[in-house]
C-alpha cells in the first residue's frame, strides 16, 4: 500500500484490500477523490439542547464522492480502483478501512490531515445531520502527484469518475487538468462536482456531467424546478461541448438525460417506504450509471438504473449503503418519456 507522505510518486501502487468482493472480469472504473473523509456516524435517541446526549457508534466508514462511487460499483458487481489523498493518522486509518472493506485503492500522500465528518442520527425522528469540515489544504505538488497517478491508470480503463469537492490549495482548473489527462489517455471522464472547479472543467469538456438542482441553478443563475428548466441547461451543455452526455437530477421528480440523440425524461419510482436521507443519493446514482456504461449499456438505460438507485438510497438513514436488490426492483418502475 502507498502511505501518506510518500515523497516519490513513482512508488505509489494499487493497494489491494483483498478484493474478494470484486468481479474478476470486465474493465475497472477509476475514481478520483481529492477530499475524502472518515464518516463517524453516531446515534442518539433524541437530540437535546441541554445536558449530555448519550450516543452509540452506529458506523465508521470512509466517505467522499469518488470512494463512495467505487464502493457502489463493486456492490453492483463491477470493478473499481479508487485514487484518493491520505494524510496524517486519519489518512492511515482511511487506508486501513478501505483495505478491510476490500476496495482496490491508490493512496497519494499529503502533508495535512485527512478530514473526519460527523453524521448524527436521531432515532426518534429518524433524521440525520451531516456535519462536514472543509478538509486539508493541499500543496500544488500534491495535486500534481494525483494527476501523475491518474495518468498511469487511464487508457486501459475506459471510465474515470471525478466526484466530490476540491480541498483548499488546489487551483480552480484542477478538474480541467484531470479532464485533459483522461482524454489524452483515451478514457472518458464522468464529472460530479460543484463551484468554480466545475465551470473550469466544463470549459475543457467532459464525457458525462451529472448535476443536481443546486448545481444546475449555480450554472444558470435561475431556479431549476422541472424538466423544461433542466432541458435548457442540458441543451446548452451539449451545444457548447461542455459534455457529450448531460444528466440533471430533479429530486423526487427524477432526472433528465440528454445526448446528441435527444432528451429523455426519467421519472423517479414511488418509494415503498419513508424517505430518510438524501446524503448518498447522488454518489449512488453515479455508481449505478457508470457500472452500466462500463458494461456496454446505452446512456438512457444506465441513467434509469441510476434514478432507481438514488431512490433506494433515500430509504436508508444517514450515509448507510442502499439495498442493491431494492435498487434493481425499482428499476422497472422508472418511467421514461422522450423529452
Amino acid at each position: 500500500m502507498s502511505t501518506a507522505g510518500t515523497p516519490d510518486p513513482t512508488t505509489f501502487g494499487t493497494a489491494v484490500g483483498g478484493g474478494g468482493s470484486q468481479s474478476p472480469s470486465g474493465p475497472a472504473v477509476v475514481t478520483l477523490t481529492m477530499n475524502p473523509t472518515i464518516d463517524l456516524c453516531w446515534e442518539v435517541e433524541r437530540l437535546e439542547a441541554t445536558g449530555k446526549n448519550r450516543a452509540r457508534v452506529r458506523s465508521v466508514a470512509v466517505g467522499g464522492g469518488g470512494i463512495n462511487v467505487a464502493r457502489h460499483v463493486v456492490r453492483f458487481g463491477g470493478r473499481a480502483i479508487a485514487v484518493h489523498t491520505a494524510g496524517g493518522e486519519v489518512g492511515q486509518r482511511l487506508d486501513r478501512l478501505l483495505d478491510e472493506e476490500g476496495i482496490d485503492h491508490v493512496a497519494v500522500g499529503i502533508d495535512d490531515d485527512t478530514r473526519e465528518a460527523l453524521v448524527l442520527f436521531e432515532a426518534e425522528s429518524r433524521r440525520s445531520y451531516h456535519v462536514v469540515p472543509p478538509g486539508p489544504r493541499l500543496h500544488e505538488r500534491e495535486g500534481q502527484r494525483c494527476l501523475e497517478v491518474l495518468e498511469r491508470l487511464v487508457g486501459s480503463r475506459p471510465y474515470v469518475v471525478a466526484s466530490g469537492s476540491l480541498p483548499g490549495g488546489l487551483p480552480d482548473d484542477f478538474y480541467a487538468a484531470v479532464a485533459r489527462k483522461v482524454k489524452e489517455g483515451g478514457s472518458r471522464l464522468i464529472l460530479d462536482t460543484s463551484g468554480p472547479a466545475l465551470r473550469a472543467a466544463l470549459a475543457e469538456g467532459v464525457f458525462l456531467f451529472r448535476c443536481n438542482r443546486t448545481e444546475a441553478e449555480s450554472l444558470t443563475g435561475q431556479v431549476v424546478s422541472g424538466f423544461d428548466d433542466a432541458r435548457a441547461l442540458n441543451e446548452h451543455l451539449l451545444a457548447t461541448g461542455a459534455a457529450e452526455i448531460a444528466v440533471t437530477t430533479l429530486g423526487a421528480l427524477g432526472a433528465l438525460c440528454s445526448t446528441g440523440r435527444g432528451h429523455t425524461e426519467l421519472y423517479a419510482p414511488p418509494l415503498p417506504g419513508e424517505p430518510l436521507s438524501d446524503a448518498g443519493a447522488g454518489d449512488s446514482m453515479v455508481a449505478a450509471l457508470t457500472t452500466q456504461l462500463a458494461a456496454g449499456a446505452d446512456p438512457v438505460s444506465a441513467c434509469a438504473l441510476g434514478v432507481a438507485t438514488a431512490a433506494a438510497a433515500m430509504l436508508t438513514p444517514s450515509t448507510e449503503p442502499f439495498d442493491v436488490d431494492m435498487a434493481l426492483s425499482l428499476r422497472s418502475q422508472v418511467r421514461t418519456t422522450p423529452g
